[in-house]
């Protein structure tokens, strides 16, 4: 009897996957950019991070940008809340007024890519460069699996720090999610110290010590005078002056919240060429061939202390 449409034949659809796989792997002639594989140096230390006066450039850039815009520069906004893609524009050799006009359009859009053109503590970075953040993954190298992230469902977590995975990642808009709630006042814990453990249980390095900093939960950009919701479940440990239970539900509440943000979220891709945590946070999506090579290289600066709401 013929078999019925139903019926499953395992065997094969295995035999299909594994010789893909090995297609993958015959076809591989390497790393296009050997030269930034993820480097790892165990002895390697950081001293601890100082406190310094900082002001932000966009403050005093001219609004029209005319040093960072051109006749030939094309502008398209991915949504109303954040994100812009932009071409036409050379950014290999900026003037200081075109500097200061593009760190002004990233307060103003968020997340800007440009198409066709602080050191993390325990991250993979490009040997002799440590302020370099690298995310590469292939067939046989996968750097990014954390031990506490294998024993997860789903790798969605909201976050702002430098991408710890390849693949797309998402953006969301603390400024569109704070637009839709009214908390005041309060302050919360953010803490490093499991990225530490994490990094440690991969045997990976700790070049600093992990600290923990009281910051407001919401907070203020300033050059634009936006506030935005400053908590994210990666570092944000409780809110001060809270029961556990208390904060637990709060925290569990303005996650919830954000998660939900798809009308303020984008979806940032990449292609060979392309490329503020003040004011949004990330996730990644693993939706992609995880046989295939995936690389991206961060670069991460600092600024100012989180300014609070005062009235």
């Amino acid at each position: 009897m013929a078999p019925s449409v139903a019926e499953i034949q395992p065997a094969v659809a295995v035999d299909a996957t594994q010789a893909a796989k090995d297609a993958v792997r015959t076809q591989d002639n390497g790393p296009k950019y050997p030269f930034y594989l993820p480097y790892y140096d165990l002895e390697e230390n950081f001293p601890p991070t100082e406190l310094f006066e900082f002001v932000d450039p966009g403050g005093h850039a001219d609004p029209k940008k005319p040093n960072l815009l051109n006749p030939n520069t094309t502008v398209k906004n991915v949504s109303p809340y954040l994100g812009t893609k932009i071409t036409g524009v050379q950014i290999s050799e900026p003037s200081p007024a075109g500097l200061d006009e593009l760190a002004l359009f990233t307060a103003e859009h968020k997340v800007l890519a440009f198409c066709p053109i602080q050191r993390h503590s325990t991250s993979p970075n490009v040997k002799g460069y440590p302020e370099f953040h690298v995310v590469y993954r292939d067939h046989t190298h996968d750097h990014s699996r954390s031990p506490r992230r294998q024993n997860r469902i789903s790798p969605i977590s909201w976050h702002s720090d430098p991408a710890s995975d390849g693949g797309d990642t998402l953006f969301l808009s603390q400024v569109e999610a704070y637009n839709r709630l009214s908390p005041r006042g309060l302050r919360a814990v953010h803490s490093a110290v499991r990225r530490a453990e994490d990094s440690k249980l991969g045997n990976g390095p700790v070049r600093r010590e992990p600290v923990e900093s009281e910051h407001p939960i919401v907070r203020i950009h300033p050059v634009t005078g936006e506030k935005a919701l400053y908590i994210n479940e990666q570092f944000t440990c409780y809110i001060v002056g809270f029961r556990q239970e208390e904060s637990d539900a709060l925290l569990g509440f303005l996650y919830n919240h954000i998660a939900k943000g798809a009308d303020f979220q984008i979806r940032g891709s990449y292609q060979p060429g392309t490329v503020d945590n003040r004011l949004t946070v990330h996730s990644i999506v693993s939706d992609y061939n995880r046989s295939n090579r995936r690389r991206n290289v961060c670069l991460t600066p600092q600024a100012e202390i989180p300014i609070p709401v005062t009235a």
